[in-house]
This record gives structure tokens, C-alpha cells and sequence, in this order.
């Protein structure tokens, strides 16, 4: 079965800096950074498959595609973790809610 290309990713030069610049900032979720690198990587000049990514990455060529897709459609914004449904959690120091 051949495989599906993925879409092209053209990064702008002020994504590939705020992309550089999430990945060296001590505050960034490590979440965040991991999804920065492969936008980074998706967006190099020799066009790597989704498959090339996953196998440098260490993760599959589904997660690839996953943020891929979510980046050309909401940019940056789209790497951020989405809102989860139902109550949120809450924290209480002394250990009774």
C-alpha cells in the first residue's frame, strides 16, 4: 500500500524564530518543546516524510501528522495542549478536598 504524502510546511521566518525561541526557554512545557522541535524538523529544507520524523524522534508517524496538521491549521497556537473536558482537578495541601 503506498503511503500518503504529507502536506507540505513552509515555515515563515518569524515561525522558525518563535518555534527556536519556545524550544531554548527554560519555562516552556516539555510538551510544548518536543512539538516545536518536530514543526522544526517538518519544516526543513529537505522536506522529511512523517515517517523520517517519527524514526528520528522517537515517536510515531501518527503524532507526527497529528501536530503536522494542527500547526497548518492554527499555527503556533495549535502546538498549545487543548482544554479537557469535565471538572478540573483540585489540590488541597493538607490532603482533604
Amino acid at each position: 500500500m503506498p503511503l500518503a504524502l504529507s502536506r507540505s510546511l513552509v515555515l515563515t521566518t518569524d515561525q522558525k524564530l518563535r518555534l527556536q525561541s519556545l524550544t531554548r526557554a527554560h519555562s516552556s512545557p516539555q510538551a510544548l518543546v518536543f512539538r516545536c522541535r518536530l514543526i522544526l524538523r517538518a519544516g526543513a529544507s529537505d522536506r522529511p516524510t512523517d515517517m523520517r520524523i517519527a524514526a528520528e524522534m522517537y515517536c510515531s508517524r501518527r503524532t507526527v501528522g497529528l501536530w503536522r496538521k494542527r500547526f497548518l491549521a492554527h499555527g503556533i497556537a495549535g502546538l498549545q495542549d487543548a482544554p479537557r473536558s469535565g471538572k478540573p482537578r483540585r489540590f488541597s495541601p493538607l490532603g482533604s478536598d
